[in-house]
């Protein structure tokens, strides 16, 4: 069901102030939709965007440096559909995390609808999205 723009952009003005902070060049959404083509607009459960003014407009591929999808009971949904659809619309980077499993799969490269590069960090690792390098996750932080 869409959603209402302006209510999405409190959301990410909360997720900025907890996370990325109002000077950083991109902003943290939460479970807000973006508009991948005219009939698809998932709502990954975190996405890492271009800063902009979201209030009129969701973002779109072109805006997206990273899409967090936290899957318990979605995982083969996640992993099957949706990471083809994010890697089909070019978006450079998806981060699957394993709730039941306890991993974390990064994907990379997108290319013919499927990501060329996938690494599986342990929870020693530190990860880094390619487009926000100064953002950096210690996988046991998320893991534990």
């Amino acid at each position: 069901m869409p959603r209402d723009g302006r209510g999405d952009d409190f959301v990410d003005r909360f997720a900025e102030c907890l996370g990325s902070g109002p000077s950083a060049s991109y902003m943290v959404r939460v479970q807000n939709p973006i508009v991948l083509d005219e009939r698809s607009e998932p709502q990954p459960d975190i996405a890492l965007v271009k800063r902009a003014n979201y209030a009129d407009r969701h973002p779109t591929p072109a805006d997206v440096l990273l899409i967090v999808e936290v899957s318990d009971t979605t995982l083969d949904y996640d992993r099957d559909v949706k990471l083809a659809l994010y890697a089909r619309h070019g978006i450079p980077e998806v981060w699957l995390c394993d709730v039941k499993a306890g991993e974390l799969a990064v994907f990379r490269e997108p290319i013919e609808g499927q990501y060329r590069l996938m690494h599986k960090p342990t929870t020693s690792e530190t990860v880094a999205p390619l487009w926000v390098p100064v953002v950096r996750v210690a996988v046991a932080d998320v893991l534990a």
